[in-house]
C-alpha cells in the first residue's frame, strides 16, 4: 500500500495502527478485568491528564470484546496515524491551490504527486470485507459501551462514525455524533446543528422519509479523523481520508441499507432514523466537566450488526480537559487553519482554544490594510462552516501569536476598549453543546477587536500600572490573580454582590 510522503504504509486499519503504536511505545495493555461502567472512563481520564498512551483493555467484565481508548490522545499518535505532521498537510493544500491559480503546466507538474493522490481518492469496492466476517441480528447489549459519569443518561457510543447520504443529491457525509443506548435495538442520534448528517436528516424528514444510515466503529484512524474534520458540506470524508492516506479506501456494500461501508471497520451498525420520532437524550458528562442537558433528539433503529470475528471496540472519554479530543481538535486546526487565508487574505492565523471547548473562544491574527478590517475578517469567518458556531471571537494584530492565550489576553489589555471595540451579536445560532443559553442552539456571540488602532495609542497593562491588593479594599475579596497582565480574576466570599464590587474596584 502506498503512503503519503514522509509517512508509513503500515497503517491500514485499527489493528495495524495499534501495532505501530505498540512498537513506538504509545500503547499500554491492561490485562486485568475492568468494568465498562465508570471504571474505564476513570482510568482513561487519569491517563489523559498525565499525557499517557493509548490503552487497550483486553478483558472487559461481561463482554467478549476488548476496548481501546485514548487512541489519538497525543500529537505523536496523530502524526503516526497521518504519516506526517498535520501542519505539513495544511501547508501543502495551500501551496497546491496557489500553484493552480491560474492553472499552468508548470503548476500541474509541481503538484503532480498531490494530484495523483486526489485521483486515487475514490472508494474501491471489494468483496470479503473484514468488517463483514460476522453478520448478526441487532443486540447492542453485547457491545462494551461505556457509561462514563454517574449522572449520564445511560451508556453512550462515543466514537461512532455516522454515515449518511443526502436524500436528493446522494452526497455522502461521515460525522461523529454521540449515541445514547436506550435498549438493544435503539439509540439516540445526537445530530448537532451545522453537521452534515443533520442536514441529511432534515431533508429526509421534510419528505416524510426515514434516513438510512450506518454507524462505523473503528477502522483506519485517518478516517476517524476525517469524520470529525470541519470540512465544507459537499466534501466527501471518504475521499478526504483517502487523500490523506495516499491510497484508495476499500469499501463494501452494506448488508441491509444502501450504503458503502469501510471494509476495514471493526463494527458496522446498520439501520435508519425515522422521521418525526424523538426521545429524550442525556444528560451527558461533557467537555468542561459539566453535564449537558437532556433534550429530545432523533432515534436510531438498528437492523443489523456486521463485524470482524475478533473485533475491538473503540471508545473516547469526554470530560474535563485535557482529554483525547484536545489533541484531535488541535491537529485538525493545524490542518485546516491555513485554508482560511485563501478566502480572507488578511487572516494570517486562527486558533480555537481547547481549554474553552474550542467553539467558545476563537482568536484571529489579522494583518489590517485599513482600520477595522479585522471586523470584516471576524464577520466573514462567523459565516463559514463550523467556525460560525464560535461564541467569543478575538481579533489580534500581526505581531501577536493567535495560539498563545497569554498573548491574546495581553492584546486585549493593550488595545481593546469596550466603547469602541465590542460587538454583540444577539439571537444567533450557538453550538448545540453550549450550556450558557436558556434555549438550545440559540444565543448571542461577541467580537472583541484587540488589534492595534492607528487612531489611539496602546494602553499599559494592569501589571505595568501597578495593581493594588483588593483584599484591603473590600473584605468581600478573598483572593485575586492577574493573567497575562490584563485579565483580573477576583474571588469573593459567598453571598457577595460581585457586580456592585466591580463598579467600585479602582483599576
Amino acid at each position: 500500500m502506498s503512503a503519503a510522503p514522509g509517512g508509513t504504509g503500515a497503517v491500514r486499519d485499527l489493528r495495524s495502527f495499534l501495532s505501530v503504536l505498540e512498537r513506538s511505545g504509545e500503547l499500554a495493555r491492561v490485562k486485568v478485568p475492568v468494568s465498562a461502567r465508570y471504571e474505564v472512563a476513570e482510568i482513561i481520564s487519569r491517563v489523559s491528564a498525565a499525557y499517557g498512551p493509548a490503552v487497550l483493555f483486553e478483558q472487559v467484565e461481561g463482554y467478549d470484546f476488548p476496548i481501546v481508548s485514548n487512541l489519538l490522545g497525543s500529537a505523536r499518535r496523530i502524526e503516526l496515524a497521518l504519516g506526517r505532521k498535520p501542519e505539513q498537510i495544511g501547508r501543502e493544500l495551500v501551496e497546491v491551490a496557489h500553484r493552480l491559480q491560474p492553472p499552468s503546466l508548470g503548476g500541474l507538474w509541481k503538484s503532480r504527486e498531490v494530484l495523483l493522490r486526489v485521483g486515487r481518492s475514490r472508494p474501491r469496492i471489494v468483496s470479503g470485507a473484514p468488517a463483514q466476517q460476522v453478520v448478526e441480528e441487532p443486540d447492542l447489549t453485547r457491545l462494551p459501551i461505556l457509561t462514563s459519569w454517574p449522572l449520564d443518561g445511560g451508556p453512550f457510543v462515543t466514537w461512532p462514525m455516522v454515515l449518511t447520504r443526502h436524500p436528493v443529491t446522494g452526497g455522502r457525509n461521515l460525522g461523529t455524533y454521540r449515541m445514547q443506548v436506550f435498549d438493544g435495538r435503539t439509540t439516540g442520534m445526537h445530530m448537532q446543528i451545522q453537521k452534515g448528517g443533520g442536514f441529511h436528516y432534515h431533508e429526509a424528514e421534510a419528505r416524510g422519509q426515514a434516513l438510512p444510515l450506518c454507524v462505523v466503529l473503528g477502522g483506519d484512524p485517518v478516517l476517524m479523523l476525517a469524520s470529525i474534520a470541519p470540512l465544507p458540506e459537499d466534501i466527501d470524508e471518504f475521499a478526504f481520508a483517502a487523500y490523506l492516506r495516499g491510497d484508495t479506501l476499500p469499501v463494501a456494500r452494506a448488508v441491509s441499507v444502501p450504503h458503502l461501508v469501510p471494509a476495514s471497520a471493526e463494527f458496522v451498525l446498520e439501520g435508519e432514523v425515522p422521521p418525526r420520532e424523538r426521545r429524550m437524550e442525556g444528560p451527558f458528562g461533557d467537555h468542561f466537566g459539566h453535564y449537558s442537558h437532556a433534550s429530545e433528539f432523533p432515534v436510531f433503529h438498528l437492523k443489523k450488526i456486521t463485524r470482524r470475528r475478533d473485533a475491538i471496540y473503540p471508545a473516547s472519554v469526554v470530560g474535563q480537559p485535557p482529554q483525547e479530543d484536545r489533541w484531535i481538535g488541535d491537529a485538525l486546526q493545524e490542518l485546516m487553519a491555513p485554508l482560511a487565508g485563501m478566502i480572507h487574505p488578511e487572516v494570517k492565523d486562527l486558533w480555537a482554544f481547547f481549554e474553552a471547548g474550542f467553539h467558545n473562544l476563537l482568536s484571529i491574527r489579522v494583518h489590517e490594510r485599513y482600520e477595522k478590517e479585522a471586523m470584516k475578517a471576524a464577520f466573514g469567518l462567523l459565516g463559514t462552516g463550523q467556525v460560525s458556531l464560535s461564541k467569543v471571537v478575538v481579533t489580534v494584530g500581526p505581531d501577536v501569536d493567535a495560539r498563545s492565550a497569554s498573548g491574546v489576553f495581553a492584546a486585549i489589555g493593550r488595545h481593546f476598549q469596550p466603547e469602541h471595540d465590542f460587538t454583540l451579536l444577539p439571537g444567533t445560532a450557538l453550538d448545540t453543546l453550549d450550556f450558557t443559553s436558556f434555549k438550545m442552539n440559540l444565543g448571542s456571540k461577541m467580537i472583541l477587536d484587540a488589534t492595534p488602532k492607528r487612531s489611539r495609542p496602546a494602553r499599559a497593562l494592569l501589571e505595568e500600572r501597578g495593581l493594588p491588593d483588593l483584599r484591603g479594599f473590600d473584605p468581600a475579596v478573598t483572593a485575586q490573580r492577574l493573567f497575562a497582565g490584563s485579565c483580573l480574576v477576583v474571588a469573593l466570599r459567598a453571598g457577595s454582590d460581585g457586580r456592585a464590587l466591580l463598579e467600585r474596584i479602582p483599576v
